[in-house]
């Protein structure tokens, strides 16, 4: 049965990465501009809690918001953990409305101990979403032509992270490399609608290939042996990102294509922010988690494109909570982790000098499986983005997310009599 598993778990690892940078999970006209959208990078519980994870220690799953917490688990453990999700979007201009269905493998982690009080963490999450399609038609000096906007890629994280528990199970410190790769694309295309024909197009491209480090300290105190509270923090310093950027313009004439311009070049300045995030937690084992989260991310000093104005600092507010009946009984139900959380953020992006603002609200349930350690985390999301003008987009979107979470002893030596 073990060697099974083994052969399942290495077919994952192969198929899901390559599956993940194939596809998006988003259709948003803001992916135009930036990064794109910023992923949730909090996993399984914390999603289904509004997203937290800096305050977040537990010995049943991954949660790589916050290094120190790898070393909540035991010696003798194994966590596996991957997720996909499903998301429906609808989008309202004041003038024309439609909704979109898009869905994506969305993070596979691993972590196991290396020690009593070292464990390590390796995995594939993304780190931006960029998709987007969109356009209408235009009359100039009497030529009727339609103008096309597309987007996709987005940028991934391959990270790597160690975690040391430095005084009894009380203070753990911990840290994350990442490798940071991804391309964005952004195309314009403009037809002549009488014809039908391409008149012209601009193609700008952006490829990332660059390290990222995350840094995280958590202290938990007891009250009992029981309960206990933890405050978490984690900072990533800000970092100029390794970038090549491409900028083609062309226009076609009788069929015959006519670069206008052609740039290829790495001396653009693109950043990324330092930012800090912090969290509590209290918790009764195995019946009650109460948690809350704030995120702070200097965007306004970052350079894209070499400029400076084209981001705003950004905060993100979260909490959340799970309940367990009563782990212990035979009844299903009983063991069922129901979950729920809700946040607020602001966007990193400045849009014809206005922005706008995210409302979410999440339920969730952690379904154990047969040996009460493995779960099925399912969560539902709803998220409202609010423009602070009436001239953008107003959207709104639900996402459905699976994640499997699978926790085995596959360190543990069983005796025979």
């Amino acid at each position: 049965m073990l060697k099974i598993k083994r052969v399942v778990l290495a077919g994952i690892f192969v198929i899901i990465p390559l599956t993940m940078l194939a596809q998006n999970n988003t259709n948003s006209p803001y992916t135009r501009y930036g990064y794109g959208e910023l992923a949730d990078r909090s996993f399984g519980a914390g999603r289904a809690m509004g997203g937290i994870g800096y305050g977040l220690r537990s010995n049943k799953q991954i949660n790589p918001m916050n290094p120190a917490s790898y070393t909540a688990m035991d010696s003798l453990t194994f966590i596996f953990d991957f997720g996909i999700a499903a998301q429906l979007s609808w989008f309202d201009d004041g003038i024309n409305k439609e909704h979109r269905l898009n869905g994506n493998f969305e993070y596979i982690a691993l972590q196991f101990p290396v020690h009593r009080r070292i464990a390590i963490s390796a995995g594939l999450m993304p780190y931006s979403f960029v998709g987007y399609d969109y356009g209408s038609n235009r009359i100039n000096e009497g030529i009727n032509y339609s103008e096309r906007f597309t987007g996709t890629g987005g940028l991934n994280e391959v990270y790597g992270g160690v975690s040391i528990d430095i005084w009894k199970k009380r203070l753990s410190i911990g840290a994350n490399a990442g490798y940071l790769f991804g391309t964005i694309s952004h195309d314009q295309t403009l037809s002549l609608i009488s014809s039908g024909s391409t008149a012209g197009y601009r193609s700008k491209r952006l490829e990332v290939r660059d390290y990222k480090l995350d840094f995280g300290l958590q202290y938990t105190h007891p009250f009992s042996a029981t309960e206990s509270f933890t405050l978490g923090v984690a900072y990533s310093p800000k970092k100029k990102l390794n970038t090549t950027s491409y900028d083609i313009q062309a226009q076609i004439v009788n069929g015959s294509t006519n670069i206008t311009q052609a740039d290829t070049t790495t001396y653009h300045a693109f950043d990324l922010p330092h930012s800090i995030g912090t969290g509590i937690s209290y918790v009764k084992q195995n019946k009650l988690t109460l948690a809350a989260d704030f995120l702070y991310e200097n965007w306004e000093q970052v350079r894209f494109f070499d400029q400076k104005n084209e981001t705003k600092n950004r905060i993100r507010a979260a909490a959340g909570g799970e309940f367990i009946p009563d782990h212990m009984n035979r009844s299903f139900f009983s063991r069922i982790r129901y979950r729920a959380g809700f946040h607020y953020s602001n966007s990193y992006l400045r849009i014809n000098n206005s922005s706008y603002n995210e409302y979410g609200a999440s339920v969730g349930l952690g379904l154990p499986l047969i040996d009460n350690r493995s779960f099925l985390n399912l969560s539902f999301e709803y998220v409202k983005i609010k423009p602070e003008s009436r001239t953008l987009i107003d959207q709104q979107h639900f996402r459905f997310t699976v994640n499997y979470t699978f926790n085995e002893r596959w360190f543990f030596k069983f005796k025979v009599d």
